[in-house]
């Protein structure tokens, strides 16, 4: 799983031909450690269909300010450059695998 900063979100992110999860965290935020792991199992189970990115908040405050991240983990699901999912908080590992088939 590739950690991105602003100056690599246009290339992975809005110009990408699938379908992008991005991981918005902080290494001091509690939940985040939690999900760090159910992050890095989807993104070797759905390798094929969707891209998994994380952005450090505190390495590229832009973005989250751009994304509107108010609280961390926020993980954002990007289709052709755009938003087009978001769920904020620790969420199980089904429900993301259920929102990448849905949105793929």
């Amino acid at each position: 799983m590739i950690n991105i900063t602003s100056a690599e979100f246009e290339n992975e992110v809005l110009k990408s031909d699938k379908l992008v999860m991005i991981d918005f965290f902080a290494v001091w935020c509690g939940p985040c450690k939690m999900v760090g792991p159910i992050v890095e199992s989807v993104a070797e189970e759905c390798k094929d269909s969707c891209k998994v990115l994380k952005v450090n908040i505190d390495e590229s405050p832009e973005l989250a300010q751009q994304y509107k991240v108010m609280a961390v983990p926020t993980i954002m699901f990007f289709k052709n450059g755009q938003v087009v999912d978001t769920t904020v908080g620790a969420v199980p590992k089904s429900e993301l695998i259920a929102k990448i088939e849905k949105l793929k």
